[in-house]
């Protein structure tokens, strides 16, 4: 299966439609709905669960679970206190980046429907008197062009709408794919093109396959934690983003040395299973997939934590996509990178023995 051929026009055109739909943590719905309807024709059935986790499930039916995994929450703000002068002060929804924030331009969701806003921020030639201040979480703030807190309450605005921004997909020099929330409905995008070539290419799976898209990952692993219980699994694939460390102020002897366009990460981690992972390195080189390696010391910091540590132990591996600009509106990805991880985790699928539980202690 040749990378170019992997991604098709309709893939990109839901690709687009995925990424700027707003789907912040907590009120993941709306983008979970245009990710089932696009999975539908390749899956048997769904699962969704109290707080919104999304599963497209193939041969559901089968005793032995195989889960292939991302998140479908992006980072956020929260209305946390409106001033008497019609301003808005904010609180996080996740790892938001307060230095960001100044001069952007937000949505703000409420039951009337989104209500436009800007971060405000002085100029600056009134903030060069004195040492000057840099942006905190508690000094910024929005103005969405009301004079007192009761025109911001007219407008439908209260404390805790969720505040998203509007920046939306484009493609840069034919290969970099650029928006918000590419951490992590990127995952979510390629597991589902996974499900797409196993149908268009009638591939007959020997066990269930669980076609996850988790909620609440970016404030603790939350939905991934709850859906691992519902699904208990016997095996998990999950793919997430780390950083492109050759991205300027990025020390590569703490972050280790992970590049946009070099390939599939893959991780060395307590929560990641030895066994599965050297299936998916074996299969990388079987298929000639480049891919790159990153350690971390205690825990990866994505949803494979949480469905390792889960009903005894669950055999886990992690599948990255280096990213440049995290938690930034302007995260970028390689399409190359995005192509492989595809072609990773459906070749590893593929070499998949049904019913192996990785043991070390096999005689």
């Amino acid at each position: 299966m040749s990378t170019q051929t992997i991604l098709k026009k309709s893939s990109l055109d839901f690709l687009e439609q995925y990424l700027n739909n707003a789907s912040p943590t907590g009120f993941e719905a709306e983008g979970q709905k245009i990710w089932m309807d696009y999975l539908k024709p390749y899956v048997d059935t769904f699962i969704t669960d109290t707080y919104g986790t999304a599963v497209g499930v193939i041969n559901p039916d089968a005793k032995y679970k195989v889960v292939i995994e991302g998140h479908a929450d992006e980072i956020s703000w929260y209305v946390n206190y409106i001033t008497d002068d019609g301003l808005i002060y904010v609180i996080r929804n996740g790892g938001s980046d307060h230095q960001i924030a100044p001069s952007k331009r937000v949505n703000i969701h409420t039951k009337k429907g989104i209500v436009k806003g800007v971060f405000g921020w002085p100029a600056i030639h009134t903030r060069m008197r004195d040492k000057e201040e840099v942006p905190k979480p508690t000094n910024i703030f929005i103005d969405c062009g009301c004079d007192t807190k009761a025109e911001v309450e007219a407008l439908g605005v209260h404390v805790g709408c969720v505040i998203t921004y509007p920046d939306t997909f484009t493609i840069l020099n034919d290969n970099k794919f650029v928006c918000r929330a590419i951490d992590n409905r990127m995952g979510g995008f390629m597991i589902a093109e996974v499900a797409r070539l196993l149908h268009e290419n009638k591939i007959k799976l020997p066990f269930g396959l669980y076609i996850t898209n988790s909620v609440q990952e970016e404030v603790g692993l939350r939905g991934a934690e709850m859906i691992t219980k519902t699904i208990r699994p016997n095996v998990a694939i999950v793919t997430d983003v780390c950083h492109d460390s050759t991205t300027p102020m990025i020390d590569k002897k703490i972050e280790g040395e992970t590049k946009i366009g070099k390939g599939p990460v893959v991780t060395y981690a307590p929560a990641v299973q030895n066994n599965l992972r050297e299936l998916i390195l074996d299969t990388a080189e079987a298929n000639k997939i480049p891919f790159q390696r990153l350690a971390s010391s205690r825990v990866t910091g994505t949803d494979t934590d949480a469905f390792a540590y889960s009903n005894g132990g669950v055999a886990s591996a992690l599948i990255s996509l280096p990213l440049r600009y995290m938690h930034t509106t302007v995260e970028m990805v390689h399409r190359d990178d995005v192509e492989n991880v595809i072609k990773l985790i459906y070749e590893t699928l593929l070499k998949l023995e049904n019913n192996d539980n990785f043991s070390y202690f096999k005689s």
